[in-house]
C-alpha cells in the first residue's frame, strides 16, 4: 500500500504516528508499519444536509479547521431575559447522517462572559423541522441577540442504540451504586 491510497478528511491533523519533519524519508505507511500499525483508509464523512427556511437563515459554519462544532446563527433579534429563557429561531432544518444526532452546545464566550447556556439540545436523525435554540440567561442582566449573531454550536455525535433488555440483576462493578460525589474530589 502506498501513501497515495491513504485518504483522510480535509483539514485533518496528521496521524499521531506520522513524523512531520521534512528531513524524514519515511512514508506514512512505513512509519505506521514500524510501530506495528496497519493502515486503513479513512472514510469520508457523510454530508450534513441543511435547508434554509427563509432568506434570514445562515448555514452553520466552523470557526476553525479543527473546530468540533458548527456555529449556529440567530435568524431574528431576541432578548434573553435576566434569570430567564428564550427560544431563538435559526430558520434552518437539518438532516444529520444516519447513526448520529446533533447536539446543541453553548458557545464558550457566551457562557463565560454573559452566563448564556443552551438547553434541550438533541436533534434526532429523523427530525426535519426548524432547529430552534433554547437559551438560558443565568445572569442578572438581559442579554440582547441581533439577527445573524452566533448563539450556539451544533456538534454531530455518533450514537449506538442497543436493544433494551430487562434483567433481574446487573453485573457487579468496583463503583457499585455510588453516585454523586462518591469518587471524591482529589
Amino acid at each position: 500500500m502506498t501513501t497515495d491510497s491513504i485518504t483522510s478528511p480535509p483539514n485533518s491533523p496528521p496521524p499521531k504516528r506520522v513524523k512531520t519533519d521534512n528531513n524524514s524519508n519515511n512514508s506514512i505507511t512505513d512509519t505506521m508499519a514500524e510501530n506495528g500499525s496497519t493502515s486503513v483508509p479513512v472514510e469520508q464523512s457523510p454530508p450534513l444536509l441543511i435547508k434554509k427556511l427563509s432568506d434570514k437563515a445562515r448555514l452553520p459554519t466552523r470557526g476553525s479547521a479543527f473546530a468540533a462544532g458548527y456555529d449556529m446563527y440567530s435568524s431574528q433579534a431576541a432578548t434573553v431575559p435576566a434569570r430567564g429563557k428564550v427560544l431563538v429561531d435559526t430558520d434552518i432544518a437539518i438532516a444529520v447522517p444516519a447513526g448520529t444526532y446533533g447536539r446543541i452546545a453553548p458557545r464558550s464566550g457566551l457562557a463565560s462572559k454573559h452566563s448564556i447556556q443552551t438547553g434541550a439540545g438533541v436533534i434526532d436523525a429523523d427530525y426535519r423541522g426548524q432547529v430552534k435554540i433554547l437559551l438560558f440567561n443565568h445572569s442578572d442582566t438581559d442579554y440582547a441577540i441581533a439577527e445573524g449573531d452566533r448563539i450556539a454550536q451544533l456538534v454531530i455525535e455518533r450514537i449506538y442504540t442497543p436493544k433494551v433488555v430487562e434483567v433481574a440483576e446487573l453485573e457487579e462493578s468496583v463503583r457499585g451504586a455510588g453516585g454523586f460525589g462518591s469518587t471524591g474530589t482529589n
